[in-house]
């Protein structure tokens, strides 16, 4: 994907919940895009086939003290440009429009009337719905600028300076609210931008093997394999590359589901790939001891991993790279980089690794989203059991386990995540949710079992429908279902006597509880 000949439109990130969205409907269309901070430098991009611009919404108003500005000479770039939301007040400001500050903001549905339907309008339906999410209005457009589309509330919901190929949209053409949102987006990229739509899986796969060669040469690259989804597809890809300088490490930390190791070790036997087994159990368990802070533990898993797989790229000798599953969402949530947005949590595979770490890392799906990675992983045939994985986080049931974590506690849980994954499947639910597992709880309740008084453990359960992970509601599974789980899991396991079910949905909650 990083070739030269690959073209791509860059997204600058002014802090919008939407900007992964505009990436993801953008690659949906068959363009490569990466999300870069509003700030970015463009002096790397003339090399790069860029073929066009977006600025993302935001949370901040153009008329605050500390409001960010992209470069102007992004403009002078001779690539179009598109502003959305922020990004359009961004334009009009720049380029000395009048805007005004709202007193209120406006938020949801419109409806889009059409003034010019040429280039970024053409084939819109008129008076299609719109969303809107805005505090500041433009009330005079830039000189050289045309009003392409307005609403009842607003008179400029659309505007461009077509000689100069940069375009302006109030709303939101991300979010499935807006109907016609994919069209507009087309027209942006294949009409405006001239992009031919190569971007396909196997386009990816083909540019990764080349680079992967390039940058390993002769020397060895250890991967941490967990038997998920990303580290398999990760495995898969860089064998395809390198072959037998690929030595793959899979680690017991003592964190994992039940049956997990056996099951992860025998399908990779059966890929033919080098694989070496750590049993590493108690070391993790024995840096946990006392810990209930859930950075503390993403930080010494981390770090632990990082040990391990020093200590076996010193047996195998010549080992110069690591090699991991990091995907887009990982980056995104780990690391403020980007844009002006929050660190949500670290991943231990991004902001829980050590800085001074010795070998270099290798991460092919940096990049992309799940369901990406997904397509990449059919292409590369690997089993559908492993591919319809649910997400599961790298450090493991220490993130699922809330407060300490003992093997005790490990051990409640394990029980009934496989009570409730068991029944998923069985009813055909699996399928259907995006990720589902147990949380134990840091607490205990009184109950009633066999006209005895209990004081035990509460298990909640987690299940979320999504596309990529990065935004996700809460599955509405059937009640006669959950009652099922609930049952089964107080009856069968020792140690619980309450089970409750999360219906918080992402954002404001995160899909994991830590």
């Amino acid at each position: 994907m990083k070739s030269k000949s690959q073209e791509r439109i860059l997204i600058l990130d002014f802090g919008s919940q939407y900007t992964q969205l505009i990436a993801r409907r953008i690659r949906e269309l068959g363009v490569f895009c990466e999300i870069a901070p509003f700030n970015q430098d463009m002096s790397s991009y003339g090399d790069k086939n860029l073929k066009g611009v977006v600025l993302s919404g935001g949370p901040a108003s153009v008329f605050d003290k500390n409001a960010p500005f992209c470069k102007k000479g992004i403009f002078e770039m001779g690539v179009p440009v598109l502003g959305i939301c922020y990004g359009l007040q961004l334009i009009a400001k720049i380029f000395e429009g009048k805007l005004e500050k709202a007193k209120n903001r406006e938020y949801g549905r419109a409806v889009l009337k059409i003034d010019y339907a040429d280039m970024l309008l053409k084939d819109v339906k008129n008076s299609s719905v719109v969303w809107m999410s805005h505090g500041d209005n433009v009330i005079r457009v830039p000189k050289g600028y045309k009003i392409l589309a307005h609403t009842e509330d607003i008179p400029y919901a659309a505007m461009a300076n077509l000689k100069q190929r940069i375009f302006g949209l109030q709303f939101h053409p991300e979010v499935a609210h807006t109907q016609e949102g994919k069209k507009i987006l087309k027209n942006f990229l294949f009409t405006i931008c001239g992009c031919k739509g190569t971007w396909t899986p196997a386009s990816f796969i083909n540019s990764q093997i080349k680079e992967i060669k390039k940058k390993v040469g002769k020397d060895k690259v250890l991967c941490g394999l967990s038997g998920g989804v990303d580290s398999s597809v990760c495995a898969v890809l860089i064998n395809r590359a390198i072959g037998k300088q690929l030595n793959c490490i899979f680690v017991n930390n003592g964190l994992l589901r039940e049956g997990e190791a056996g099951e992860v070790v025998e399908t990779f036997k059966k890929l033919k790939m080098n694989l070496t087994f750590v049993d590493a159990k108690d070391k993790f368990l024995s840096a946990l001891k006392g810990i209930t802070d859930p950075e503390e533990k993403r930080r010494r898993i981390g770090k632990l991993f990082i040990q391990v797989f020093e200590v076996q790229a010193k047996k195998i000798g010549k080992t110069k790279f690591l090699a991991q599953g990091t995907l887009y969402p990982d980056v995104i949530e780990s690391t403020s980089s980007r844009g002006p947005s929050a660190t949500i949590k670290s991943h231990h595979n991004v902001g829980g690794l050590p800085a001074k770490m010795k070998l270099k890392l290798i991460e092919p799906l940096r990049e992309l989203f799940k369901d990406e990675v997904r397509e990449i992983g059919r292409k590369l045939d690997l089993p559908e059991k492993i591919i319809g994985r649910h997400p599961f986080p790298g450090p493991g049931l220490a993130v699922r386990v809330l407060g300490e974590v003992t093997e005790g506690r490990l051990s409640i849980l394990r029980k009934a995540d496989r009570i409730f994954i068991q029944n998923l499947k069985e009813s055909g639910f699996y399928n259907r949710v995006w990720q589902a597992f147990c949380v134990l709880l840091p607490i205990q309740t009184v109950g009633v079992m066999g006209d005895e008084r209990t004081y035990e453990n509460v298990v909640a359960l987690r299940a979320v429908t999504s596309l990529d992970g990065m935004t996700a509601d809460w599955a509405r599974l059937p009640y006669h279902l959950v009652e099922k789980i609930s049952n089964q899991i107080i009856n069968q396991v020792k140690g619980v006597n309450r089970v409750a079910y999360d219906v918080s949905s992402k954002p404001p909650s995160t899909i994991e509880w830590e």
